[in-house]
Parts: C-alpha cells; structure tokens; sequence
C-alpha cells in the first residue's frame, strides 16, 4: 500500500495522581502519536517515551524530530507491502526504537485495517482474554499500599507489581507480606541497584516473589547473569531489552528468565513479535508491559498479551487509573478487573480522541 499522508503529535497528557517511582514523580504522561493514511484507511499510533531520558535514552521531544527529519522522509508517498518491509525500511536508522514503535503500530493497524481483520488475528493472538495485573508506585505511607491492595485483590485482580528503591524497599514487602502471605506478587526495581546491594537482594529470596523485575542497570546484561546465578529468585529484564538481540544474548548467558516486552521500547509489535517466539522457543517466561499509554497503547498491549507464549498476566492500565481525559477512544474496558476481551473490528479499533488531542498536543507536524 501507498502510504498518502502521515500526521505526528507530540503530547503531554496529564494523570490524575503523581505517580512514583525510582526515577521520579510523574504529573503527565508524554507520547508521541502517529496518524498514517493510505487509499480512504487510516491508522492509529501511540508510544509514550516520557518527556526526559529517564527510563530511556529517548524522550518525546526527541522521538518527535527525529520522525519529522528521519522516518517520514523514508516512508511517506511509498508503497510498503507488509509490517516486515516498513522494519526494513526503518533498520538503517540505529536506535530510537521509541519513534519507530509509534510509526510500526501506525502501520500494523492502518494494514490490518485494509486487511479486513483485527489487529489480534494479525499479529497471531490465540487467548480469548488478556489477563492483566496491577501495578503500584511509590505512596505516602505502608497502610496505603495495603488499602490499595485490598481494594484491587478483591475486584479479581490476579497479581500486584510493587516499584522497589531506596527508601521504598523490605520494610515495604514485609509489611506487605504480613497481610498478604501467598498473593501473587512481584517488584520493579527499575535498574536502582548495583551487585554492590547483593546482601540485600539476596534477603529478597524469602519473600516468595514472582520475579525480580530490572534490579541493575538499564543497560546491562552481564551483571544480571552473576546476580541470577547467586538469588533463588527469577529476574525479568525491562530496560536491557531493547532489540531481538538484546534478548538472544540475555537468554544465552542466563541473565533472566522472564522478559518484560514493551512494544515500544523494542521498537513496535513486530519486533515484539520476533521477541515473543524466542522466549517460546527457549523456555523463558514472557509477559506485556506498558508505558503509561493512552487507549492507543493499551490496547496494542491488551492484544500481544492474547500471543500464546505470555505466561503472566500483563501490565495494561485500566482506563480510569490514569488520566484525567484519555487521548484514546473507545477506552479499552475489563469485562472484570483482570481480563480484558479484544473487540471485533479490524485493526486496533481505537482512534484518537481529537478533542482531548488539541487540548494536550505540544507540536504538530502533517506531510
């Protein structure tokens, strides 16, 4: 297909709550969206980097440019058959997997679109449902994490991912533990610690944790697979895995054994996919994470976590945890607090919301 016209928006969409964790306070939540057309079909893109290189590299501004001066030049007015021509298309461009993430999923849904089918049955879903976690920040006090909990366990919620860091760390799960003894849990470190903190990972162990989530560094993999080695408890890496290779070479010296699959840190669902069945293949747990995403994203999370090989339930945030307005409509609702069931229509069947997209749009750039 010809791709016609491609619209980008930069956006700052504030939320509801701060949100804590170990990089910092959030009051908003920053992405970039990408609106692509092609023959009377449009599709719809989203990837939320923030708005500074915390979790990342890349943040929105930068993700923004660098599709205006880079990406759109290479695609725009050319015919692209499938998802797999627009990868190669973008692989000269190294790095910046947040851009290309928005323009991949802008793409799956405006081809799935044309397709005639659903963005489930294009990418290979096979569950019905996408079973889905909870997630909780930093809060003020231990008696605010409990009542939160409480309150999500008891809607049906599966499993609880705490953020861990300083300050924020075993005197949390112990108070957590004494009320909650055999709830599915697990922590997010964020990449806050060093093989310096082995004492205390170690302790970690009694806690019966699910998994470790990204304790190092953002970037490393070697040192995680000294840390696997020395605790019972698994790793999931987040921030290391940025590429299919990332993840060969992670699985291969045993830095994990679980993957947390953001589509936009891997650079879009393709990428997701390749990810996806190498943890298949080898026997490595496998699970969808978000970026704090409007609709437009997580709804792309809600169908990855229908792929066959997910084996933990999925960070999708419900759509009233968040924000004030979402940008994405309709809302991806749960049928109960923790499944959610896809729609039927072709492609992602959510569009921006061009009300709330005016009123949060920081730039704008058509071709």
């Amino acid at each position: 297909m010809r791709i016609d016209r491609i619209t980008m928006y930069r956006v700052c969409n504030p939320i509801k709550h701060p949100y804590t964790t170990s990089f910092g306070t959030q009051k908003a939540f920053n992405s970039l969206v990408v609106k692509m057309e092609s023959e009377g079909f449009t599709g719809w893109g989203e990837s939320a980097p923030w708005g500074c290189p915390a979790f990342s590299p890349y943040w929105d501004k930068g993700c923004f440019l660098l599709g205006k001066e880079f990406i759109v030049p290479k695609i725009l007015h050319k015919e692209i058959g499938t998802p797999g021509e627009l990868q190669k298309i973008l692989e000269p461009i190294r790095g910046n997997e947040f851009a290309k993430g928005a323009f991949d999923v802008a793409f799956w849904d405006l081809w799935s679109r044309q397709q005639g089918i659903t963005l489930k049955k294009a990418i290979g879903g096979t569950k019905e449902k996408a079973e889905i976690g909870y997630c909780f920040g930093v809060l003020k006090t231990f008696d605010e994490l409990i009542a939160g909990i409480d309150r999500v366990t008891k809607m049906g919620y599966p499993r609880v991912k705490l953020k861990f860091c300083p300050t924020w760390e075993c005197e949390m799960l112990d108070a957590v533990r004494s009320v909650y003894p055999r709830l599915t849990i697990h922590i997010d470190c964020n990449s806050a610690y060093t093989l310096q903190d082995l004492d205390m990972l170690k302790k970690l162990d009694k806690y019966d944790l699910a998994m470790i989530e990204q304790p190092l560094m953002h970037n490393d993999l070697i040192d995680h697979a000294t840390l696997q080695k020395k605790i019972g408890t698994p790793i999931c890496l987040d921030e290391s895995i940025c590429s299919l290779q990332d993840a060969r070479q992670a699985i291969e010296i045993g830095a994990c054994k679980f993957i947390n699959i953001k589509y936009a840190r891997v650079g879009g669902i393709t990428p997701s996919l390749d990810i996806h069945a190498l943890c298949g293949e080898k026997g490595i747990g496998c699970w969808m994470g978000g970026m704090g995403e409007s609709s437009l994203g997580t709804t792309v999370v809600a169908n990855l976590a229908t792929l066959p090989y997910v084996n933990y339930p999925s960070d999708i945030s419900p759509a009233d945890k968040f924000y004030v307005e979402n940008l994405g409509k309709p809302v991806l609702l749960t049928d109960q607090p923790g499944t959610y069931t896809l729609r039927e229509k072709p492609g992602l069947d959510v569009e921006a919301d061009k009300a709330v997209l005016d009123k949060y749009k920081q730039e704008e750039f058509s071709a």
